[in-house]
């Protein structure tokens, strides 16, 4: 197969330490691959949970190399390459150091499933370095990180998409044709559920740094703090410095499908929003209990709960949707769960004054063989595709998508975070006359590791 040595590297005169890379550039609109029957070689940045699901996915794709695994735990290397070798035949290289694999001619796109607050730098290098990118949700940890990866996507004519592989997934694909043929009449309001009993991270103190843990790469743009494992793999969500809470864990699923059924591109222009620790006596930061309303232009609402506690479920659903119409309503189970339905309901005017709703059975929409239905594996089916023909339009979940869906979680954090109603400027992404509130648009980077004022 021929290799082919597409980008030319640019040294600027900027700081590359380990882990970090600012002095990479490419030319722009750059190729990343020839013609449509070319293999893509691939780097997974992240191994752990969300990149395994990546290389799994990866290796049932045809004309696919898993080139590279990197990881700042060593620790996790061995067996992720064991699994990689097992499923392709091949044996991927491995690196602890992001750089590295940007530095790597031979590598056409990474895939990264590394903590919330690492996705936009390394979405920015890898554009700069001419790299494709499949970057997990939520993409940013902040509003202005978001708009810096869509500047970076567009400047460098760089694939971009989001991990939210609800998008590629069949029924909830046909759900969306459904509303869109006026299926349930004129969509109000879509509410987002994620009804996800947590078990308490307790109290931690902090410890030393395991054997082949990077650390201060682990940490990168955020504040240094001691060794700690609650603030480590996976419960990183639920610190302010790294995570977003539930809302942005799972809850950015259900918030783009509900964006997606009212049909909205923009961003809302009112917020309110409720959120506390409730119950359990532990370390984490982040809110286990929300609701929040998001207005609209138009009137329409968007409502989203997080409930992380014992609770019922709602329309029958724990973690998925509920979209309300003038003719019907709809249910929308989790994207894993592959199923959505629609009940019709008509009303009939009584005599007396009072009113009364009959209700009915509409379509259901399911994975066409659920047994081989795979939303990941056709989400990165899209993306190649994409980084073959350079034509990012056909993105299912292009970067500005995520964008404008992350930025429904980031706006509900702040609401809670502040505990009052808050206006939003959509255009230019502001709060309106709100100084404590636009302080949430970004955060303090901890050098090197800060994010470009321009892309």
């Amino acid at each position: 197969m021929q290799q082919i040595d597409r980008r030319t590297f640019i040294k600027r005169s900027s700081v590359v330490s380990a882990g970090v890379v600012t002095g990479l550039a490419v030319t722009e609109n750059a190729p990343a691959v020839s013609n449509p029957s070319d293999r893509v070689n691939i780097g997974i940045i992240g191994i752990r949970n969300r990149g395994k699901e990546h290389y799994r996915a990866l290796s049932k794709i045809p004309n696919v190399r898993i080139a590279k695994l990197c990881d700042i735990d060593q620790r996790l290397l061995p067996e992720a390459v064991s699994d990689v070798e097992r499923l392709t035949g091949y044996r991927p290289g491995t690196e602890t150091e992001y750089r590295k694999i940007l530095e790597d001619k031979d590598i056409d796109a990474v895939t990264i499933a590394t903590p919330n607050h690492w996705h936009a730098l390394q979405t920015i290098w890898a554009c700069q370095a001419g790299k494709d990118v499949y970057v997990e949700k939520p993409v940013s940890h902040t509003i202005l990180e978001g708009r810096r990866m869509v500047e970076a996507a567009r400047k460098y004519s760089r694939v971009v998409q989001t991990g939210t592989q609800a998008r590629s997934a069949f029924p909830m694909k046909k759900a969306i044709e459904f509303i869109r043929e006026n299926g349930i009449g004129d969509v109000y309001m879509a509410k987002g559920l994620c009804i996800k009993p947590r078990a308490s991270i307790g109290h931690v103190q902090d410890g030393e740094i395991p054997e082949g843990v990077n650390w201060d790469a682990f940490l990168g743009p955020a504040p240094y703090r001691h060794f700690n494992l609650n603030r480590f793999h996976y419960r990183w969500h639920w610190f302010w410095d790294t995570g977003c809470g539930d809302l942005g864990n799972q809850g950015i699923h259900q918030a783009d499908i509900a964006r997606w059924a009212l049909g909205k591109t923009a961003h809302p222009v009112k917020i309110q929003g409720s959120g506390h620790k409730f119950i359990q006596d532990s370390d984490q930061e982040t809110p286990n209990v929300q609701h929040l309303t998001f207005e609209y232009g138009d009137s329409s609402i968007l409502e989203f709960e997080v409930r992380g506690l014992p609770s019922n479920k709602e329309g029958g659903i724990s973690v998925g949707n509920l979209i309300f119409g003038s003719r019907g309503w709809m249910s929308i189970e989790n994207e894993d769960a592959g199923r959505s339905e629609v009940r019709y309901g008509e009303l009939n005017l009584l005599p007396i004054g009072y009113s009364s709703y009959k209700e009915q059975a509409g379509p259901v929409f399911s994975n066409e063989s659920p047994e081989t239905a795979d939303a990941v594996k056709d989400h990165f089916l899209n993306f190649l595709g994409c980084v073959r023909s350079r034509n990012w339009h056909d993105l299912h979940a292009d970067i500005l998508e995520g964008h404008v869906s992350t930025t429904l979680c980031h706006l509900g954090n702040i609401a809670c975070r502040l505990r009052r109603t808050l206006e939003f400027d959509p255009a230019g992404e502001t709060f309106v006359n709100d100084r404590e509130a636009n302080s949430f648009l970004t955060k303090t980077y901890r050098a090197p590791y800060l994010l470009p004022e321009t892309v």
